[in-house]
């Protein structure tokens, strides 16, 4: 799912109409943020997740469901 940061010109996070038009392709409501997917990384470079490997990890907020 799109991100609010600067990859494509910053289009998600400083056009308002973009950001509403994602935001309604979401699941949860809402443009993903940096947090979102810092948060997993932060994870998978855990302990927590030592068994965890050569997995694809979808991390949009249900972009299209």
């Amino acid at each position: 799912g799109a991100i609010e940061t600067d990859f494509g010109g910053g289009a998600v996070r400083d056009n308002k109409e973009v950001n509403e038009m994602v935001a309604s392709n979401t699941a949860l409501g809402r443009v993903g943020l940096p947090n979102d997917i810092g948060s997993v990384v932060a994870f998978l470079c855990s302990d927590d997740a030592k068994w965890i490997n050569a997995q694809r990890i979808e991390v949009t907020g249900g972009i299209h469901i």
